[in-house]
């Protein structure tokens, strides 16, 4: 046999649903935390897009700048948000194939 295959210990351990008490209320808590995330993110996005169109019209390069850069990371993080819950269900599924 394989020395490293001898080393390995499996602890038997996988996620279980409704093994602790209180898991829903923390399931609507953290979908609460990325619903308000979600609504931060419209709020500076908007405040980006005002920014950058300000920007552009009155000659300030570094406010239209700040204001696309504002725009960009906005939408990364509603992807980000958005993506969340499928993201970690991949990692996880993927996490479930290594032995």
């Amino acid at each position: 046999m394989d020395r490293n295959h001898l080393l390995a210990f499996d602890p038997g351990i996988t996620p279980a649903g409704g093994g602790l008490p209180g898991l829903d209320v923390l399931r609507d808590v953290v979908s609460s935390i990325n619903m308000f995330g979600i609504i931060a993110v419209v709020g500076a996005l908007a405040v980006s897009l005002g920014v950058w169109a300000w920007g552009h019209h009155s000659g300030g390069h570094q406010a239209e700048a700040n204001g696309k850069k504002g725009a960009l990371v906005s939408a990364g993080a509603a992807l980000g948000l958005g993506a969340a819950n499928g993201i970690v269900e991949f990692f996880s599924a993927l996490g479930t194939q290594v032995n």
